[in-house]
């Protein structure tokens, strides 16, 4: 008697660590399925904007629609304007415009050889047009605006010399995503990271962010006064449509967040793009908004 209940002991023993071992390995190979290579995701998004003949008949695009902008610094401003986008290869131009004298405007221009970034009034630039304009390499990289771009940087990955890391997936508002890392051939003080929807591996997200941190000063006080700055723009892509071959976003959303020693400060913009246009003549000085350099 004792010896059977010996065997079922044991019996019981191997099986519940049989569970054990089989539950503790799921994660880990659902996760190694998951994993896409970079190169992977990077041809199955080209794919979700249009085969390789429709991407190839598009030689710029123009689109326009609707802006909502709300300010927070820390009192709350809110305009609603106009925007328009244009692209063509390597050149790209981003405008909004709002009826209102102390924030009339925002403009970022690249025409292939130089970034130009607008003042938001007369001689006073945002804190938008500021970051854009220290953070350059969100124009020449076609980063900014996404697949809204013809100057997209996933579109001509080879040429760009860009570094992808990653290809795995994470949980961001709810929403699973493939993640890559995109570093710039030049270095950039940027973080950039780029989120692919897990279906259909549209462009959904884009996040750039920066650290400063805190240098020791020569005394007590001094060191007190340092305190780190963080910087964080976000693009959200969404209300994908297929227009003439392309699958692009309408709605475009912008954020962003300044946590510096002067305070606090966060900008929303949201695009909502109503006419899409291809292969439209672009004036090439289209691209230069004008402004100091």
């Amino acid at each position: 008697m004792n010896n059977r209940c010996s065997r079922y002991r044991l019996f019981g023993v191997f099986a519940l660590a049989a569970l054990v071992l089989t539950a503790l390995s799921l994660p880990f190979s659902s996760l190694a399925a998951d994993k896409l290579k970079p190169e992977e995701i990077v041809a199955k998004h080209l794919e979700s904007i249009g085969t390789a003949e429709a991407r190839a008949r598009i030689q710029n695009r123009v689109e326009g629609g609707d802006v909502a902008v709300v300010l927070r610094s820390p009192g709350v401003a809110q305009f609603d304007g106009q925007a328009v986008l244009a692209s063509e290869g390597n050149k790209n131009v981003m405008a909004f415009t709002f009826a209102n004298a102390d924030y009339s405007q925002e403009r970022f221009g690249y025409d292939g050889k130089d970034v130009t970034v607008g003042y938001a009034s007369a001689g006073r630039r945002s804190n938008f047009a500021d970051f854009v304009l220290t953070h350059k390499v969100l124009l020449k990289e076609g980063l900014m605006g996404g697949t809204l771009s013809d100057s997209w940087a996933l579109l001509n990955l080879a040429e760009r010399k860009a570094k992808l890391d990653g290809g795995g997936i994470k949980k961001v508002d709810g929403k699973e995503m493939y993640v890559l890392k995109y570093q710039p051939k030049s270095n950039a003080d940027l973080e950039i990271t780029l989120f692919f929807d897990t279906a259909t591996f549209h462009h959904v997200r884009s996040e750039y962010s920066r650290v400063i941190n805190s240098q020791i000063g020569l005394s007590v006080d001094q060191s007190a006064k340092q305190s780190t700055t963080r910087y964080k723009m976000v693009e959200e892509f969404s209300d994908f449509k297929a227009e003439e071959g392309l699958t692009l976003p309408h709605a475009y959303k912008i954020t962003l967040e300044l946590d510096t020693r002067g305070g606090t400060y966060t900008g929303t913009w949201n695009v909502t793009i109503n006419q899409v246009a291809y292969n439209q003549p672009i004036e090439p000085q289209s691209f230069n908004v004008g402004a100091t350099k």
